[in-house]
């Protein structure tokens, strides 16, 4: 059974909702100084932060996503005190950040948000937090999903946030090959991933519901391929693009858009353009692809939530953002419709988001409009 979406917020280095669609609109590239962490020794010197002083401010993951969590119930309309409201929240790093700069500091509950989840939703009849990499918001929309599906809840807001932290960005340096500048997502000349502070939260509830609908979740297809640490794999990435069709009932032609994971890698773009034509028609029958790493950079566990609501705003606005920072083509998607140096009109059908993470966790979900 598809669920609907009935209210979608974020933050990002462009600001919420509305100010980072525009941004994309505009090709805006949210990039700026590294505030956190020393770049000499990390060997990165670019972020896409949020706020001019938020570097410095403890708990920021938790800030940002009580700012998404209260804007999104209100959006909705949520009753509180009546409705069973379950609250899930993805995250790839927690309050890493906090813990790095105050060790042996930080109370359990605060790592996984359950503080920040009791001030906004405090008779939540669950709460659920999962640490599941860069898919980790994807997953909480299965999740959320399921529980509809079993009549387990009224509504279900799921949840994400993420920042940068040293460790994660002492692994960028350490990989890549120099310094880059900004993410160039399925350039051929891109020089890998850069960090980006995120958080999204989007409230389903069951189709049917009186208020206000903004898209509806078809399905999720999942995969957990456990191929490398690090490295994605074709055959898992297709697993999970097929199982999202299957559960959907529906066809890989339904599709006419793409919010690609696109994080500007030497392996990952590659892969997801093989992933693509594996599933996907190509050529001029094929959906076209975005993707928004290049504005907002990679924000982690955030970064399935926010390309759903880039694509509910697409879907509402008649029109797919280009690839900020997108040049020169890879030759690996040379056959895949790229959205380049501006926007263009969005194609009829439905719009598939991807979002794959560290170990091989691939979440990949279908949207049609309301």
């Amino acid at each position: 059974m598809s669920v609907a979406i009935a209210a979608s917020a974020v933050r990002t280095c462009l600001g919420a909702g509305p100010a980072t669609f525009d941004g994309l609109l505009a090709g805006a590239c949210g990039a700026g100084p590294l505030r956190s962490g020393d770049p000499d020794r990390l060997n990165v010197a670019t972020g896409y932060h949020i706020g001019a002083d938020d570097a410095r401010r403890p708990l920021r993951a938790g800030a940002l996503l009580r700012a998404c969590l209260t804007e999104a119930v209100e959006a909705a309309g949520l009753d509180l005190d009546r409705q069973r409201i379950a609250v899930l929240v993805g995250t790839g790093l927690r309050e890493l950040a906090a813990v790095e700069s105050a060790p042996g500091s930080m109370a359990a509950g605060r790592l996984d948000f359950a503080d920040v989840v009791a001030a906004v939703v405090p008779r939540a009849t669950e709460v659920l937090t999962v640490a599941n990499a860069c898919s980790a918001g994807g997953h909480v929309l299965a999740l959320a999903q399921d529980l509809l599906d079993a009549g387990d809840a009224d509504a279900v807001v799921v949840a994400a946030a993420d920042t940068s932290t040293r460790s994660m960005l002492s692994m960028i340096g350490r990989v890549a090959p120099e310094r880059t500048d900004r993410v160039r997502p399925f350039d051929r000349d891109r020089g890998g991933v850069l960090l980006g502070d995120g958080a999204a939260a989007l409230v389903l509830v069951p189709p049917g519901r009186p208020g206000p609908v903004l898209g509806r979740v078809l399905a999720t297809g999942l995969s957990c391929d456990a191929n490398h640490p690090t490295a994605p794999d074709v055959e898992g990435i297709t697993r999970a693009v097929t199982d999202a069709y299957r559960r959907a009932g529906r066809e890989p032609a339904d599709t006419g858009t793409v919010v690609a994971h696109g994080t500007g890698t030497a392996l990952n773009d590659p892969t997801e353009c093989a992933a693509l034509h594996a599933v996907l028609p190509t050529g001029a029958a094929g959906p076209v692809v975005t993707a928004v790493k290049g504005a907002v950079g990679h924000t982690s566990g955030a970064a399935a939530l926010i390309n759903v609501d880039v694509a509910l705003r697409s879907l509402a606005a008649g029109v797919v953002p280009a690839v900020v920072g997108l040049r020169t083509v890879l030759p690996e998607g040379e056959q895949l419709r790229f959205v380049r140096d501006q926007p263009r009109p969005l194609p009829p059908g439905l719009v598939q988001s991807n979002a794959f993470g560290f170990g091989g966790v691939n979440a990949v979900t279908l949207l049609e409009a309301p």
